[in-house]
């Protein structure tokens, strides 16, 4: 391994060492750092942060390098019921590097304003944040184009995604400059999933905060893209594509955001993008506060897993359900609705709502559902194996289940596949 391209701040004197680490981040240059720079960094980082993050590995690539995920907030270690659970993952392709880098960016960012800057603050303190730098280790030291994901990582993603309650997500791309949004698959024009006007809205909150996505220019003559902003279908089809699969079967929200022209860009420009996402990045985290959240319990207060929780009007092709603590989260924005509460064998129950923007306050509305017959023991609701899309179909060129999406559901050996920003 080569000099580390970060280092720390000059030495303290012996006797203080140990609150010398603990007090101090490391500082981050900007270049392109490799899988033992990245390992170190991340390591230092959490040495002096070890109450505000937490380093782990979800797996390993086929070539045996980790899949780190850095989690920060207020409880890192475990979920918290009522702290809505975020993530960034970047490198998906080994030569799409932007996002690698700015989200060690990121991370040294929030955890040198953490006491400081008091929007940084309630942010960690109300979210947990969880960053993979790289999803694909091996494509970045080989620096070559991976169009589909390597199996172990894309089985390791996978699981993470089904042990943890993510609600909101974005994965980092390279080679375009527009965010895009479900649905990738379809079967004409423009691909609307029963919450587009959310997915709208997130993609958007990205491209207006980031320094030039907006104008959606795009990176030549031929390619341009309103407000910098594309349904995924109407820009091209894909089947399995990753935020899609966050979607369906996830429970969770993602776009994809293409950064960069250049998939691999000179180091000396990492600075630049670094500052062109920085605010983007951030105003985006807070997207995940949007809407209604509650639990799920029955007449003594015991939470129930299991009950499908949704919106009137938007019904998911894989149903919404709580998670062990009886969570549910619903992104929505600021409106009256009517939720749905269902515990499976029982009654539903309904609840209207006026549902305000609480982003600003790191807090979405909470609205609990009490079930005073029901059992916590209640089975899973059925997921259908063959997608249920004909409610979808009715209302625009909707996604269809394919053989690559079901093979993704039932976690086998296939891979999925991610936007490339190809043209």
């Amino acid at each position: 391994m080569g000099p580390h391209r970060f280092s720390l701040l000059p030495p303290c004197p012996w006797v203080a060492a140990v609150l010398c680490l603990l007090a101090l981040a490391a500082a981050l240059d900007f270049g392109y750092h490799h899988a033992e720079e990245l390992e170190a960094y991340l390591r230092e980082v959490h040495a002096a942060h070890p109450a505000l993050t937490h380093l782990h590995s979800i797996g390993r690539s086929v070539e045996g390098r980790d899949l780190w995920v850095l989690v920060l907030g207020r409880f890192p270690t475990q979920h918290k019921i009522g702290i809505p659970e975020f993530k960034y993952v970047a490198n998906m392709h080994g030569d799409e590097t932007v996002g690698r880098e700015i989200l060690l960016h990121l991370i040294d960012y929030l955890v040198t304003s953490y006491g400081r800057d008091p929007n940084i603050t309630k942010l960690l303190n109300n979210t947990r944040i969880h960053i993979m730098p790289t999803m694909n280790p091996d494509g970045f030291e080989a620096t070559k184009n991976n169009n589909v994901t390597i199996q172990p990582e894309t089985r390791a993603v996978m699981n993470w995604i089904k042990n943890e309650t993510f609600v909101l997500s974005a994965n980092l791309h390279g080679g375009a400059l527009v965010a895009s949004y479900t649905f990738d698959n379809g079967n004409s024009g423009y691909s609307r999933s029963p919450d587009d006007d959310v997915f709208i809205h997130l993609a958007k909150t990205y491209s207006f905060n980031h320094a030039s996505m907006y104008k959606g220019t795009g990176c030549d003559s031929r390619q341009t893209f309103p407000d910098g902003i594309t349904n995924g279908y109407s820009w091209y089809q894909l089947e399995g594509g990753m935020q899609d699969y966050n979607y369906v079967w996830g429970q969770c929200f993602e776009i994809t955001l293409e950064l960069s022209c250049c998939k691999y860009p000179p180091a000396d420009q990492l600075e630049k993008f670094w500052t062109d996402n920085k605010v983007a990045l951030v105003e985006y985290i807070k997207q995940v506060h949007l809407g209604v959240k509650g639990q799920v319990t029955d007449r003594n207060g015991n939470p129930i897993p299991n009950a499908i929780v949704e919106a009137q009007g938007r019904s998911h092709v894989c149903p919404y359900r709580t998670n062990a603590h009886g969570e549910y989260f619903l992104l929505l924005l600021p409106g009256k609705y009517v939720i749905n509460a269902t515990v499976p064998g029982f009654k539903s129950m309904l609840k209207t709502v006026e549902i305000p923007d609480n982003t600003a306050n790191f807090n979405a509305l909470k609205q609990d559902f009490s079930f005073s017959e029901a059992s916590i023991r209640t089975r899973p609701a059925s997921c259908p194996k063959v997608p249920l899309y004909q409610g979808l179909e009715r209302s625009s060129a909707a996604v269809k289940p394919t053989l690559h999406l079901l093979v993704l559901m039932a976690a086998s050996d296939s891979a999925v596949q991610i936007k490339s920003g190809m043209m």
